[in-house]
């Protein structure tokens, strides 16, 4: 008589970094414009260290720093890309605190960006936050339009 519902388990993504929040479409690269690598948000940053904006697991560290993967307990996966075309700065500017494999929690700190170095090497620093593998997933944008590092919620992910 009673069917078993199996309960969806959300996660939900706050900012990684203080900012104004866009829409991919706005940033200025078709990989991440078209949502090549996946569904997410960008942060225009004002500054600030890069934090966590999932529980989970440290997956990935660029061997440049300039971007970091975590899966959150149920496979979900958030790509912080910090800003364009970064990758030709060959980890100057950024300073990394979590190794792969380290467990982490909302707000805590990834990264450290040399914001005003950077600024001036690259196209911009504009970040996408990304979900891998979105194809997978259901994802919901909140309506925040500025961001607090650790505090403002961006997406709330599910399982399709």
């Amino acid at each position: 008589m009673f069917a078993k519902f199996k309960k969806k388990n959300n996660v939900q993504v706050f900012a990684p970094l203080n900012g104004q929040v866009v829409s991919l479409e706005q940033v200025p690269d078709p990989v991440f414009s078209q949502k090549m690598m996946g569904e997410g948000v960008a942060i225009m940053p004002v500054g600030g260290d890069v934090v966590a904006p999932i529980d989970g697991t440290v997956v990935l560290i660029s061997k440049t720093k300039h971007a970091i993967g975590i899966r959150a307990k149920d496979e979900t996966e958030v790509l912080i890309h910090v800003g364009l075309e970064t990758v030709a700065l060959k980890g100057e500017g950024f300073s990394v605190f979590v190794n792969e494999g380290d467990k982490v929690s909302v707000g805590q700190k990834l990264m450290e960006v040399e914001w005003e170095l950077i600024k001036d090497k690259v196209p911009s620093i504009i970040t996408p936050i990304i979900i891998t593998n979105s194809t997978e997933r259901a994802v919901e944008y909140a309506d925040a339009t500025t961001s607090a590092a650790g505090e403002t919620l961006v997406m709330t992910v599910s399982q399709k």
